[in-house]
């Protein structure tokens, strides 16, 4: 070939080949310039995601039974749940949707600042149920204090008045039975036993009201029983109705006050303990056991 015309071509391919060897390398160079471009994209729209999953547990940290307002409860539900739909629609975006991802590492932004009012919101809540919890515990103690010394004013008076029912109470202070025969003279012998007879002395109390009392003598027979004429015999005595032997209605000014009773023998003695039990104004006032044999 002549040598005019194979200089040309030789240098027109090498040319050529410098031309595609450079256009290769450029290549290369934008792929991966846009491979690393991709893959930034891909790490900013993971960090992206993992703002937004924080987001989501700081909203899922406040719980609707601790802010007792129900509509801040309201707004944070709301929220909360557009943080859920925008992480949905942010996984399932493309990386390279530059548009999209701006749009929402702008709509983060909002969200972190409403985020931010509603703490302020609930910490002012807080803070102010505490202060109403403490002021509360405040007042229960309070009440409570009041309370114990209402308590203890009301047991001082029932003391009071205990001690002042026990000192204002009748009470005997002498008794003596004594057995007679047919004709009321005082018997030793138990087959002649027809009339029993019972002397008691109450003692002097001047604290004690005055007037026209009754004192009640009650008769128990050694099995038990209680001795009655009449079942009719009844008198009050804390709070219910119980049987009476005998009765005897007395005038009392403070001062000792003697009384006989008679029981006449009508039913078939037994021998034993026998009790003789005394009340006065619906208190028991002496209890004495006597033996018959």
């Amino acid at each position: 070939m002549n040598k005019k015309v194979l200089i040309p071509l030789i240098s027109l391919f090498v040319v050529l080949v410098g031309v595609i060897v450079f256009l290769v390398l450029k290549n290369r160079q934008q792929s991966t310039e846009i491979q690393e471009i991709v893959e930034q994209m891909s790490f900013e729209k993971e960090m992206l995601e993992d703002e937004y999953e924080a987001l989501a547990m700081q909203f899922d940290g406040y719980q609707a039974p601790d802010i007792h307002n129900d509509s801040l409860v309201e707004l944070l539900t709301r929220e909360k749940q557009r943080v859920q739909d925008l992480l949905e629609e942010l996984r399932i975006t493309k990386a390279t949707n530059a548009r999209r991802i701006a749009e929402l590492k702008k709509e983060l932004a909002t969200l972190r600042a409403v985020m931010v009012t509603y703490v302020q919101q609930i910490d002012s809540l807080s803070q102010t149920n505490k202060q109403l919890v403490q002021e509360n515990q405040q007042v229960k103690q309070q009440y409570q204090q009041v309370t114990r010394q209402a308590e203890q004013l009301q047991q001082e008076r029932t003391e009071l008045e205990q001690k002042v029912t026990r000192a204002a109470r009748l009470e005997i202070s002498s008794f003596a039975v004594t057995t007679l025969d047919r004709r009321d003279k005082k018997t030793k012998s138990f087959d002649k036993i027809l009339k029993l007879q019972f002397d008691y002395t109450i003692g002097k109390n001047v604290t004690a009201e005055p007037g026209m009392k009754t004192v009640y003598l009650r008769l128990t027979r050694p099995d038990g029983d209680i001795m009655q004429k009449d079942v009719s015999h009844l008198f009050a005595f804390e709070n219910k109705k119980i049987a009476y032997s005998i009765s005897k209605s007395f005038e009392y000014a403070g001062e000792p006050v003697s009384g006989t009773m008679y029981w006449p023998v009508e039913e078939i003695l037994q021998q034993g303990v026998y009790n003789a039990d005394f009340f006065v104004d619906g208190h028991h006032i002496g209890s004495y056991p006597f033996t018959l044999k």
